[in-house]
């Protein structure tokens, strides 16, 4: 029998050429639980704001797995003992790391699956394939969880300038259109170094970091919270609520297996079973959206309603500011929409609502980003750089939201 080549080329529209390693790393590919990923969007509900923000956490996964090879590459010249099984392993880890991400991402994990994260769930996938495997995935899961004795490995994986951001940031800032997110992660590659196993970045590469932490916040502002979107991943999240409530009451809905037996069983980090994972397994964006076509046409006033609102983009309008609302003026607006509709108070604040926002381009105290001065003296970069508003970038800033239907105004 003829063997099949297993070291393929893939063509990536924001990297070019991206090469599979090795045959370990096609096989993980493709296996059916990465394939998935193909049908769970990057960016959520964001292509509503974004027409083209259509891309996929398979392109996102295999867009760091190129950086990490680059980066392996760059830290070798530069007298960094990464062995190959090391290196292998960081492929493996950060091809895996958002493996565990649900349909539309985040608004699974305030819905159909209760205080999972995607990061458990992804683990969970880690350790069953490593099973199939053989055990070949074992180094891979010590460094993504941070137990590897070799810190800068994990800082690679999971940190304040890991591979995952360094794709992210440039993938959605190209298939969005923001330029402002187009970070240059080629040159911020190039500036890392290690120092008593610890990742640093090299003194000329203060301003390169800097442009990375203003970039992480101005798409959080502009892409990631943007308001169309908050509006459209809230409404997500009532959807999948108020069909759990529905199901549990005992009414059917039209829904593909998968989804039903999330609607059906309340799932926790307590019973969320290796049997459950595999149902997860099965489930994907096309699941919600074909759920939401079909309960447009749901007798549920409200089920009915928010599922048409995404279907056919008519949110909800939404006003942010820098202090909460008052209840007062949230109640009137709800005593109005129950008025209008013949609903109950419970019906209505499905409708309008309010919430928070938060964004902090940097944490100072967790994973902290290091300047390696030629002196060999290492200083935090908010310490190190002469930019005022970078020490801005390290401290939150929350705004608050209010939403409700439009012919409300």
């Amino acid at each position: 029998m003829k063997k099949r080549n297993k070291l393929k080329i893939l063509n990536d529209p924001i990297y070019g050429f991206i090469t599979i390693p090795n045959e370990l790393i096609f096989d993980l590919i493709e296996h059916r639980y990465f394939q998935r990923l193909r049908r769970i969007s990057q960016m959520g509900l964001s292509y509503l704001v974004y027409p083209g923000a259509h891309h996929t956490r398979f392109h996102h996964a295999l867009g760091c797995m190129y950086l990490m090879q680059n980066t392996v590459r760059v830290l070798r010249f530069k007298g960094v003992n990464i062995s190959d099984e090391e290196e292998n392993a960081l492929y493996i880890a950060i091809l895996l790391h958002d493996i565990g991400h649900g349909p539309f991402s985040h608004a699974m994990e305030h819905s159909i699956v209760n205080e999972v994260n995607h990061e458990s769930i992804s683990l969970m996938f880690m350790e069953k394939i490593n099973k199939e495997f053989n055990g070949s995935l074992t180094l891979a899961i010590q460094i993504f969880k941070g137990e590897y004795h070799r810190n800068f490995l994990h800082q690679l994986i999971s940190g304040q300038l890991d591979m995952d951001r360094l794709d992210y940031l440039k993938r959605d800032s190209f298939y969005t259109g923001v330029a402002e997110g187009n970070i240059n992660s080629e040159r911020l590659i190039t500036m890392l170094t290690v120092v008593d196993d610890e990742l640093v970045v090299e003194e000329k590469g203060i301003y390169s970091v800097e442009k990375f932490l203003l970039a992480r916040r101005l798409m959080y502002w502009q892409v990631y919270l943007h308001k169309t979107s908050l509006v459209a991943e809230s409404l997500l999240i009532r959807v999948l609520k108020r069909a759990k409530e529905l199901v549990e009451r005992g009414i059917k809905l039209h829904a593909s297996e998968a989804l039903t037996f999330f609607l059906e069983h309340k799932i926790t980090s307590d019973n969320f079973t290796l049997e459950v994972l595999e149902t997860f397994s099965r489930l994907d964006d096309y699941d919600i959206v074909l759920a939401m076509k079909e309960w447009t046409r749901c007798d549920d006033f409200v089920l009915s309603r928010l599922s048409s609102m995404i279907i056919d983009r008519d949110l909800l309008k939404i006003k942010v500011k820098k202090k909460a609302f008052s209840e007062q003026k949230v109640q009137t607006r709800i005593d109005k929409f129950m008025y209008d509709y013949k609903i109950s108070e419970e019906e209505a604040r499905y409708f309008v609502f309010t919430g928070a926002i938060s964004n902090q381009a940097y944490h100072q105290n967790k994973q902290n980003i290091n300047i390696l001065y030629k002196s060999n003296k290492i200083v935090d970069i908010v310490k190190a750089t002469d930019q005022f508003n970078l020490k801005a970038l390290s401290k939150p800033v929350t705004k608050y939201f209010i939403c409700y239907p439009k012919h409300e105004d």
